[in-house]
C-alpha cells in the first residue's frame, strides 16, 4: 500500500470514528425520546434531538461534520483507484 493510499485511510478512519461517536449521541437522545411521556416538553426535547442531527451533519462550531467522511471517502477512493 503506497503512503498516499495510507494516509488517505488513516483520515477517512478518524472521521469515521468522529461519526461514530457523535451518533452515540443521537442514540442517548432517542432513547431518552422514547421514555418520554404526555405531560413531557417533547417538541423541545425533539428539538435537541434535531440539533444533534444537525451537529453530526455538519459539525457545529468547529469541524465539518460529514462533509469531512465525503471528502475524505473520495480522497480514500481516488488513491485507490490510482
Amino acid at each position: 500500500m503506497s503512503n498516499d493510499l495510507e494516509d488517505t485511510r488513516k483520515e477517512l478512519d478518524k472521521e469515521f470514528e468522529q461519526f461514530r461517536k457523535r451518533i452515540g449521541k443521537l442514540h442517548e437522545k432517542l432513547e431518552d425520546l422514547g421514555k418520554l411521556g404526555p405531560t413531557d416538553d417533547i417538541y423541545e426535547e425533539f428539538s435537541d434531538f434535531e440539533d444533534i442531527v444537525k451537529e453530526i451533519r455538519t459539525g457545529g462550531m468547529i469541524g465539518s461534520g460529514l462533509k469531512g467522511h465525503r471528502e475524505a471517502r473520495e480522497k480514500y477512493n481516488e488513491s485507490r483507484n490510482k
